[in-house]
């Protein structure tokens, strides 16, 4: 109890000080940044773990690209289980003077299992749950769909072969989504009136689902009895992989927010372990005084230890408080693109933010504790005893080795904990190569200048160590700042900036070869002549190298997925805009059996350069070897395709046409009179889909600048941890050159010199390393491209350098002010 109230006097005494006034803030801000992002990331895993069920419309899914076998029905009743069918798929929607594509979901009377459907009587009326699904004859349509085709509730509307009553407005589909199709216009009709729409044919495109719920225990059994039954184009959706469109839509931005958090854990260990090194010196003498007075190194540093430690739970409750109040707002700004009531959050990220206090605090200090104990007595009387050895070389290993484990921890993947850690390992010892000799170089320069000057650069080179000390940690924490504030403004604008204003957003399928010229026709004389048709074939993946395939046959479900479906083919002998060639060659004009491939798919499905593939197109096998892998701009929205063939591979096989274009909003006419032209055609308008993957990525690079504020405070405090750290020693040496006859001028040239060329070297030396970094993490992280721009960079380098030794500039004058005697009774007694 006595150690601890001596620990509670020596950290008030501290604090009050002033002595660690950057440590506890840096600190401060680092579990701040941290805690709130936590926070958020464990509101939003609690919401959906809670609505999952919901979202999903039952406890457990069977979905399907073919009608569900019997048998799966059966043996729900048999488990005792409640059980529905739905039906979706796209289709054209008519009335006399408007047509518009729609998502067709067709329900039974027992649907939802789980969520609800909200119907509203009117346009921009309140919506109360349905009780039943569509009746036979009715449809329930969403305020989209009615706006689209001038409808009201009681008026006609034409689906396939149907006349269908609209009977009330859709204003909530709890198991809609946020899949690419469910930004569509909602149709919703009875499974009674399926078969009279005669919309579905041998080989229409449709998902089939059966939900599931029931007892706990009897859903997990149905799911294990499932899981071995599950053939082609089936697949089961529990609570485990429920949503993932949220978190697909999110997993960028969640990378963007763990690398925020980790560069402010990085510049908070910066700006500690200056803190701390700065205390070591200064405390030295009185460390000195209590040796000599009995005091043992081990109660030494137990006290000192505790000290920290203690210091280390407060602030990191502190910024775990902050970071629970914060969290509210960013709930805010991710609101409209989440769109669940979020729950209170756990106390996991308090146990994380207290975790990351106590390790900084012992990772960085302890070192610089354990050099302050081994102070020897005799300092008391011979104070030019100023510098204190290292006592263990593992402490320094112990807290990097602590550094880099939280690194890992808060990146949650290995690439982006490898990058961020290697990289700025890689950087202290570059740095320090590089500061060394520059200081070295600089000291030895014979140059036409000022004493002030001259003595400025020889005093670096006399004080190199901790010079080259200085200018690491600054390069360190510049290189933080210019990642979060340059390189990811590039990031995030490339991220934003993945869709171009004139992308193409209306897609136009099922045109059939005997329209090809008649079409071209048209839209040259609507203005689109640019527009390239281009031929699609419907084909399954069945074997590679000879070796059949299935989903079976791959462990990760993207690939399993891939396998299950057919792919949608093309042909061509020009390589199509937005695509590049990463291996092989181009097959152009040549008629060899050779399939061009999109890298990822290759990836996904462990097909490579050279390989045999073989598809089923239309009952008929086709074999080809990949002759080249291409890389494609998804984001361009243009029609893309995994695999293209070389002309006269696929040119018997059954064909249509798709083709893609950009329309403003004032030509929306023009579909209209496209399809009046030809009505067979299908349009699918995906403005809706641009406009919200927009409005997302705006929501979420908001939430990630809001979180970056903490980190850029941060590096403001490693700054000025920095530029504290010589202080002391500084202006010691520049008062006693004072009162040996220097001018203030000189003192002013010479301090000048010296905080412009460590200010100089520390920016250059960050530009770089922020930018090679940056590259780093735009291609292995981001996946995306990184465009440096140079002329922001450079004018980014002058003003930082001039605001690092602007900063310093006031300490320095002040300690130019002081006496003589001042100035040795303070490097007599330090802070003791």
């Amino acid at each position: 109890m006595a150690d601890f109230r001596l620990i509670a006097r020596m950290l008030w005494r501290d604090l009050r000080a002033g002595e660690l006034t950057l440590l506890v803030l840096a600190l401060l801000l680092a579990v701040a940044a941290l805690s709130s992002v936590g926070f958020l990331a464990d509101r939003v895993e609690l919401a959906l773990k809670r609505d999952a069920v919901q979202l999903m419309g039952g406890d457990l899914l069977v979905t399907s690209d073919h009608p569900i076998p019997s048998g799966f029905v059966q043996k729900a009743t048999a488990f005792g289980l409640r059980h529905t069918q739905t039906l979706t798929f796209n289709s054209m929607v008519s009335t006399e003077g408007a047509a518009e594509l729609a998502a067709v979901k067709v329900v039974e009377q027992n649907y939802p299992l789980r969520g609800s459907i909200q119907l509203a009587p009117g346009l921009r009326l309140p919506g109360k749950s349905a009780v039943r699904g569509p009746a036979q004859g009715e449809a329930w349509l969403d305020e989209q769909l009615l706006n689209a085709l001038q409808r009201k509730p009681g008026e006609m509307v034409e689906l396939g072969y149907l006349r269908l009553r609209v009977a009330a407005v859709i204003t909530y589909e709890s198991d809609r989504g946020m899949a690419f199709s469910s930004f569509a216009p909602r149709i919703m009709i009875s499974a009674q009136d399926l078969a009279a729409s005669g919309l579905i044919q041998e080989g229409s495109r449709a998902r089939y689902r059966l939900l599931l719920a029931g007892d706990l225990a009897a859903v997990e059994a149905y799911e294990q009895w499932a899981k071995e039954r599950v053939g082609r184009g089936e697949t089961l959706e529990s609570l485990d992989n429920a949503r993932p469109e949220i978190r697909s839509g999110m997993e960028r931005a969640s990378r963007f927010l763990r690398l925020v958090a980790m560069l402010a854990v990085i510049l908070a260990a910066i700006a500690i372990g200056l803190s701390s090194r700065r205390y070591m010196h200064r405390h030295s003498s009185s460390c000195a005084v209590m040796r000599c007075l009995g005091a043992r190194r081990s109660q030494l540093l137990k006290l000192y230890l505790g000290e920290f430690l203690l210091l280390g739970l407060a602030v990191a409750s502190l910024g775990a408080v902050a970071g629970f109040f914060l969290q509210f707002g960013l709930a805010v700004v991710v609101r409209d693109f989440v769109s669940i009531e979020l729950p209170l959050p756990g106390a996991t990220p308090v146990l994380h933010g207290l975790l990351v206090g106590v390790v900084l605090m012992l990772g960085f200090v302890a070192p610089q504790l354990l050099k302050l104990v081994e102070v020897s007595p005799i300092r008391v009387l011979r104070r030019e005893w100023r510098t204190v050895q290292a006592s263990s070389v593992g402490a320094w290993v112990f807290g990097a080795g602590a550094l880099a484990g939280l690194m890992f921890w808060l990146a949650g993947e290995w690439v982006l904990g490898g990058i961020v850690v290697g990289g700025f390992a890689a950087a202290i010892v570059v740095f320090s190569g590089l500061a060394w000799a520059a200081l070295e170089g600089l000291g030895r320069l014979h140059i036409a200048a000022s004493w002030g000057v001259r003595y400025g650069f020889a005093s670096l080179r006399r004080r190199r160590s901790s010079s080259v000390v200085q200018i690491v940690a600054l390069a360190l924490g510049v290189t933080a700042l210019f990642l979060l504030s340059f390189v990811s403004r590039d990031l995030m604008a490339s991220w934003q900036g993945t869709i171009a204003p004139d992308a193409p957003n209306r897609f136009v399928i099922n045109i059939q070869p005997s329209q090809k010229g008649a079409l071209e026709l048209w839209l040259g004389q609507h203005g689109l002549a640019s527009v390239a048709l281009q031929p699609m074939v419907r084909g399954r993946l069945v074997s590679v190298n000879g070796k059949p395939v299935s989903g079976r046959s791959y462990v990760e479900e993207r690939a399993r997925n891939l396998v299950e479906r057919e792919f949608n083919l093309s042909w061509g002998s020009l390589l199509p805009p937005g695509n590049s060639i990463l291996e092989g060659t181009w097959h152009g004009e040549r008629k060899d059996a050779v399939f061009s491939m999109e890298h990822g798919v290759g990836r996904s499905l462990g097909i490579r350069l050279g390989d045999a593939v073989v598809f089923n197109v239309g009952g008929s096998m086709v074999s080809g070897k990949i002759g080249s892998i291409r890389k494609l701009d998804w984001n361009s929205m243009r029609v893309n395709f995994f695999f293209t063939a070389a002309p006269g591979l696929l040119d018997s096989a059954p064909t249509s046409y798709i083709t893609s274009f950009h329309l403003s909003p004032n030509e929306a006419d023009r579909i209209r009179a496209l399809v009046a032209a030809f009505p067979n055609l299908t349009v699918i308008d995906v403005s809706a889909v641009i406009e919200q993957v927009e409005k997302a990525s705006t929501r979420l690079i908001q939430l990630v600048q809001f979180v970056s504020l903490f980190a850029l405070v941060a590096g403001v405090v490693v700054l000025l941890a920095a530029q504290q750290n010589t202080h002391d020693e500084r202006a010691y040496e520049l008062t006693v050159l004072r009162g040996l006859g220097a001018r203030n001028r000189q003192l002013r040239f010479a301090l000048l010199a010296e905080l412009a060329v460590l200010a100089s070297l520390a920016v250059v030396f960050a530009a770089i390393a922020a930018h090679v970094l940056g590259f780093v993490l735009a291609r292995y992280v981001f996946e995306t491209n990184y465009a440096l721009d140079g002329l922001r960079l450079a004018g980014g380098v002058l003003v930082l350098s001039v605001v690092i030794t602007g900063m310093a500039w006031p300490g320095a004058r002040r300690a130019m002010r002081g006496t003589v005697s001042e100035a040795l009774r303070e490097n007599e007694g330090g802070a003791s």
